[in-house]
């Protein structure tokens, strides 16, 4: 302010000298009261003055007449401030309220402007009384936000920077790579998967092979022969059991610590592509465009059937809670079911493409991502629960896999043609946190490990390659201590 003393209150000095009794309207004047006793006087201890002489006291009483009580929208009925003060009043609010709450604060501005204390015009306007509305669109995130913070663009040219926590930075290099010779470069196929136990599944032909991700030892679990072909693996959620769909529609279920078939089980009339596990529940789809049920604690093959979709079923994954299982076709639907229907609950269709890559949230129940093939590049974001399509992002690629992190509200997409890239995203704003690239074909397969903070991508140039790319649940520095220190190319058989 020009003059921060006009907006002080004043006071009155004259009230502070001495107060007088009042006398009554009605009655004569007083007379006025004798003259004050020399000063050689002697006053004893038991002098009391007389009523009519004046007291003399030392009470400060202050005089508000020029107190801001329109402020806080507060005016004194009998008290007004004079022109002068009110108007440095009045620009003192409008500075005020613009510095607090932006230049935007929804204020209609006064068809005159008015002059401060030194003459300088100010575009005064009216207090609004919905100071504290809520706005929709804010430029940092409000995990950046602190006391007292103010937005980038402030009136007067006074500028307020908000500090922000700098992306987390993501290794753009894999920090291994295994040679994986015969890993299928087919769109409808899942040969990749990563145990509880930290060990890596991986469909190469007609075998299947074990990676150990502290040792790094490979080890061959099974060869089904010269007429057959592996088309799915899929772990058990605890324990080592691993679930092989084959190519000529049967189901081989793997003890993996003592690498013995534990039993096979039947019910597809083609391959089958695509496995989800629910404790005992086995979930698998088939190029026969059905879903089968099956306990592995009982003796039948499957206890139920699951029909709707009119292509090949290429994606299936139970949600966290075990209570809903999506999966999607190659007739470019994704359905939604539950534990004992026969006929999906839900069912998508604004995918144009394949949908292979599904994903379910661990942070937000109900929430449900699906990714479309080459002639869709969208990734697509449902809400379970109340049956809502909430977003969708164009990848500009076909997308083969989604993978939600357990530590972060983010996700990792993986893509074919015809970038072939890796895309880690924040949801919900979707913003990229990091592009990697790499491998020279379609990014076909991903797994993420036990601990959260590595994935492996597989692709049809036969090679796998693990990436560093989801924080650790206590910090997210802390790099992953599974085969971060065995750098370098090796071979998987």
């Amino acid at each position: 302010m020009d003059n921060p003393a006009a907006l002080l209150p004043s006071f009155d000095t004259q009230s502070s000298q001495q107060i007088k009794q009042t006398p009554n309207p009605l009655s004569l004047p007083p007379t006025p009261p004798p003259p004050p006793p020399h000063h050689h006087h002697r006053i004893s201890p038991h002098y009391h003055p007389s009523p009519s002489r004046p007291i003399y006291s030392d009470r400060f009483i202050p005089s508000r007449s020029a107190s801001n009580f329109a402020l806080f929208d507060i005016s004194p009925a009998s008290e007004s401030p004079s022109d002068g003060r009110e108007d440095a009043s009045r620009a003192y609010k409008a500075l005020l309220r613009t510095a607090l709450f932006g230049p935007d604060s929804e204020i209609v501005p006064p068809a005159t402007p008015v002059k401060g204390v030194t003459g300088r015009s100010f575009q005064v306007s009216p207090p609004s009384r919905n100071i504290f509305r809520y706005k929709t669109e804010t430029r940092v995130s409000l995990q950046s936000l602190e006391p007292f913070g103010f937005d980038e663009e402030l009136s007067g040219g006074v500028t307020h920077s908000i500090p922000v926590k700098p992306p987390r930075k993501v290794s753009r290099s894999p920090y291994k790579v295994l040679d994986a010779p015969a890993l299928q470069d087919d769109f409808y196929l899942n040969l990749v998967d990563w145990s509880s136990h930290n060990v890596l599944a991986v469909g190469l032909g007609n075998c299947v092979y074990l990676w150990n991700a502290c040792s790094s030892k490979v080890t061959k679990l099974c060869d089904l022969g010269n007429d057959d072909s592996v088309c799915s693996v899929g772990w058990a959620q605890r324990g080592t059991h691993l679930a092989v769909g084959t190519s000529n529609g049967k189901l081989q279920i793997w003890d993996a610590s003592r690498c013995r078939r534990v039993r096979t089980m039947e019910g597809h009339r083609l391959r089958v592509g695509a496995l989800a596990w629910s404790s005992s529940l086995l979930s698998s789809g088939s190029r026969d465009k059905s879903i089968l049920q099956r306990d592995i604690r009982t003796q039948e093959d499957f206890v139920s059937k699951m029909t709707g979709h009119k292509s090949e079923v290429c994606g299936l994954k139970w949600s966290y809670d075990n209570r809903e299982l999506a999966s999607g076709g190659n007739d470019n639907r994704l359905f939604v079911w539950n534990q004992h229907s026969t006929q999906p609950v839900l069912k998508y269709c604004e995918h144009t493409a394949a949908v292979k890559a599904i994903a379910w949230s661990p942070h937000l129940h109900g929430l449900l991502a699906s990714g479309g093939g080459t002639a869709d590049k969208c990734i697509r974001f449902w809400n379970t629960t109340t049956n809502t399509h909430l977003s969708c992002m164009d990848t500009g690629s076909q997308v083969c896999n989604l993978a939600w992190s357990k530590n972060v509200n983010e996700l990792v997409s993986t893509h074919g043609y015809s970038q072939n890239q890796i895309v880690v995203w924040r949801y919900p704003t979707m913003s990229k946190l990091a592009t990697l690239t790499g491998h020279t074909y379609r990014v076909l397969y991903l797994a993420i490990s036990p601990d959260g903070q590595t994935i492996v991508t597989g692709a049809g140039d036969e090679t796998l390659r693990f990436w560093n790319v989801f924080p650790s649940p206590k910090s997210q520095n802390t790099d992953s201590e599974i085969g971060a220190s065995s750098l370098g190319r090796t071979q998987i058989r």
